[in-house]
């Protein structure tokens, strides 16, 4: 899955899991504090990366097993994806929990 090639433009790994608030549950992305590729929209990266996660797991059944395994104030790990600037994913370790 991953691309090595010298001429792909940069990725960055990005940690992805979800917080349980009293009445919902936050998607949260890990960043990076060294990033390799050009991001200039922050908003954008965050999309692309919640919109790769949920072409590759079921959002429905990723949510009910955070719902069973966590409690409030906690957080759940979904795993990282790399992602290009345009959207390409590079890898993922992505889990339902």
């Amino acid at each position: 899955m991953a691309d090595d090639s010298e001429d792909a433009p940069p990725a960055d790994t990005f940690g992805v899991s979800i917080g349980v608030d009293d009445d919902a549950f936050r998607f949260l992305v890990h960043v990076p504090s060294d990033l390799d590729a050009a991001w200039s929209d922050r908003d954008a990266f965050q999309q692309l990366v919640e919109q790769a996660v949920w072409e590759r797991l079921d959002r429905d059944r990723t949510l009910r097993a955070v719902d069973r395994v966590a409690e409030t104030g906690e957080r759940v790990e979904l795993g990282t994806v790399t992602l290009r600037p345009d959207g390409t994913v590079v890898d993922h370790t992505l889990a339902e929990p």
